[in-house]
């Protein structure tokens, strides 16, 4: 099976170099990646260009690079321009074990019904310290592999960081929302919508923990809030699209999260005396207020133009994925 691998960039010169290096050492024999670059500058195309000739005979490395900066975006032209039988998806900023290609390769062999893989995103050994002194580092691990599909019910959960999808999935899903995730106007949970929309059609997702890579993306304590507020309001755009759509499973799903967020400020409150708000839930309400803007195709569920609500650039750089409170089940 060729794998394609995609990687999302927009002006992060200090690790696309070791990212795109540490998967071109995979050794699996059939496999390329491409690199699709939103800078603002020409830095990670000179970066690249530099790397692609140490690996030419191994594995090849095509540049790419949009004039319109949004990671939906970037995703559905990655696998526009790729032809592996599976597309893996990793970030600029993320470092691969050697096996990390087979290992996908070999989730996906072991079971013909797996759609799309998830599989664990960790703390580099080498930030564990920073992260006790306050740095935040968006991870997420476990330790068991877990099947979902329909007659389960469905989890919010996964990091973009580190996925996998089989490429005939896409005659059945069509590609990633582009009004939801980095760049684009919801900001967030593209993801998670691809996800959703993966398992009512009926195919299998993999939660695989030996599939796994090092995140090294970091956040401050001061900067955090600001993706809490993204979070919120991207998932609040992801249940409020399959709400319209008449879907009670994600109805549940939101109120599931939301009363579980309003139930921990409440237990803070009765423990501490201090009312704490909850960044994340704060900004679910203004996800569903900027969604309800965009119109729905409802036969493959993905928001659509208006006149009030446009595929518009916004914060172009905010990352995906952590868990915090995105994990509903």
């Amino acid at each position: 099976m060729k794998v394609s691998v995609v990687v999302c960039t927009r002006d992060r010169h200090d690790t696309i170099g070791q990212a795109i290096e540490s998967i071109a050492q995979c050794d699996y024999p059939d496999f390329d990646i491409h690199i699709m670059d939103q800078s603002t500058t020409d830095g990670t195309k000179q970066i690249i260009d530099s790397i692609t000739p140490k690996y030419a005979e191994t594995c090849p490395i095509v540049y790419h690079h949009l004039d319109k900066a949004g990671l939906s975006r970037s995703y559905n032209a990655g696998m526009r321009v790729s032809n592996g039988d599976i597309i893996a998806f990793t970030d600029d900023d993320v470092i691969v074990p050697t096996d990390w290609v087979q290992k996908i390769v070999n989730a996906f062999q072991n079971d013909p019904q797996v759609a799309l893989l998830y599989g664990q995103v960790c703390v580099p050994k080498s930030l564990e310290e920073s992260v006790r002194q306050g740095v935040i580092v968006p991870a997420l691990t476990f330790k068991n592999r877990e099947a979902i599909h329909k007659g389960k019910t469905f989890k919010v959960f996964g990091m973009g960081a580190n996925m996998a999808i089989r490429r005939t999935l896409l005659s059945s899903v069509e590609g990633f929302d582009e009004a939801l995730g980095g760049g684009g106007p919801l900001r967030s949970a593209q993801d998670y919508d691809f996800s959703y929309r993966t398992y009512l059609t009926g195919k299998t997702i993999l939660l695989e923990p030996s599939v796994w890579v090092d995140h090294y993306g970091t956040r401050t304590q001061d900067q955090w809030p600001l993706t809490l507020k993204n979070y919120g309001i991207g998932d609040g755009a992801f249940y409020a699209k399959h709400i319209r759509c008449g879907d009670t499973m994600a109805l549940g799903l939101f109120l599931k999260v939301y009363l579980r967020s309003k139930a921990r400020i409440i237990k803070g409150l009765i423990k501490t005396g201090n009312w704490i708000p909850d960044i994340y839930s704060e900004y679910l309400p203004v996800g569903f207020q900027e969604a309800a803007k965009f119109a729905i195709d409802k036969e493959v569920r993905l928001y659509r133009e208006t006149e009030e609500a446009k595929m518009t650039v916004t914060q172009a750089s905010v990352i995906t994925g952590a868990a915090v409170e995105r994990k509903a089940g």
